[in-house]
């Protein structure tokens, strides 16, 4: 590529580059442009992608067995079993959908119909909010929060149209995973198979044991993360029941699907369900939050450990480290995919040292995790 004369007289040293080399090394340039381009443009597909292809992986044991429980010539039919899976997903979908939105909507127009009458009380000296807002001087804040509340109101209409945007988005999002997550459970075994045939013998057992060793990763902390979701949902709605809170059952498949990402999940369903326990009451709000922290602390020290341990072979640095870079890259998306996803660099970098002679060093780090 490069011609590299000395001159013996000046003890100098000329480098000749040819219009060759030139032109491929713009060409090189402006190809990895290109790509970097398309890979910005695309990253929204490519993160539905890979999102189509952790559920895949997550749902394929079950799918397996209920194509191997299907009755007469049915039986072993994967085709007929991703169907009926996707069916169930989607009759779930739905039920959820339909628990959810009729009560918000619900809530919202309750609550615009009855702001004016909030706003008055306020101001009223006879109630005992309004002594209270006089006593300690409140009257400017609230004028303040009042006007701040009846623009909000007024703009309702405005923001609508960017709304309705955002939910078909939403929705288009579900159903481009969904559509993927099908194809893929049906043709994901064919391209295996044919990727397999690619390598060589020694090259095959390879790729099977990385293969098994990240599947098993991946289905050990999705199995492990719905089964915690499912005694959270079962053990939080229980108050719930109990100190008459509206619409229960949305708000147990509301803590379901928070106790599903990781970290911040059950943050984020706490803030959720308190807040709707707050039109009750504050006493009920008080009450309930307070349960779903103890719940916090019991599932952190003692529900998890029990059931997530050994299944992703990750140390608590590696599982905190990775939940921090996947939050900070893609919010909570980047948050549920950090765990498989580094346990799956860790197969990874294991498979590397073992092949390369260090198969003594990794045996002792498995030991001491």
């Amino acid at each position: 590529m490069f011609n590299f004369i000395r001159n013996k007289k000046d003890n100098e040293i000329n480098v000749n580059i040819s219009n060759k080399n030139v032109v491929r090394v713009i060409l090189i340039i402006l190809i990895s442009y290109v790509i970097l381009l398309a890979l910005r443009k695309s990253f929204y597909p490519i993160k539905l992608i890979i999102i189509s292809i952790f559920l895949t992986l997550a749902i394929n044991n079950p799918v397996h067995r209920l194509s191997n429980l299907m009755p007469g010539r049915l039986k072993g039919n994967r085709v007929f079993g991703t169907v009926t899976s996707l069916i169930i997903v989607l009759a779930l979908l739905s039920i959820f959908i339909a628990s959810i939105v009729p009560p918000l909507i619900k809530q919202t127009s309750n609550f615009i119909n009855v702001a004016p009458g909030l706003v008055q009380d306020l101001h009223n000296q006879n109630s005992s909010i309004g002594r209270v807002i006089n006593h300690y001087h409140l009257v400017g804040t609230v004028d303040n929060i009042s006007s701040h509340l009846g623009s909000r109101i007024n703009s309702f209409s405005g923001k609508s149209f960017s709304t309705i945007t955002d939910v078909t988005s939403s929705i288009f999002a579900v159903v481009s995973v969904l559509v993927l997550t099908f194809m893929m459970l049906i043709e994901g075994p064919k391209w295996l198979k044919f990727a397999h045939n690619l390598l060589d013998e020694r090259r095959q057992r390879i790729a099977a044991r990385i293969s098994n060793e990240m599947y098993d990763v991946i289905k050990g902390y999705v199995n492990g993360q719905v089964l915690m979701a499912a005694i959270a949902a079962v053990i939080i709605v229980i108050p719930l029941f109990i100190l008459n809170v509206s619409y229960p059952i949305a708000l147990m498949v509301i803590v379901f699907i928070c106790a599903l990402i990781p970290l911040v999940g059950h943050t984020l369903g706490a803030v959720i369900i308190t807040t709707v326990a707050l039109f009750n009451s504050p006493l009920i709000a008080l009450i309930v939050l307070a349960y779903y922290i103890l719940y916090m602390q019991i599932e952190a020290y003692v529900i998890q450990p029990k059931i997530q341990s050994s299944k992703t072979n990750l140390t608590p640095l590696m599982v905190f480290a990775s939940l921090l870079i996947g939050l900070s890259l893609d919010g909570l998306i980047g948050g549920l995919m950090a765990i498989p996803i580094a346990g799956c660099l860790k197969v990874l970098i294991e498979e590397y040292l073992r092949t390369h002679g260090y198969a003594s060093q990794v045996k002792s780090v498995e030991t001491k995790d």
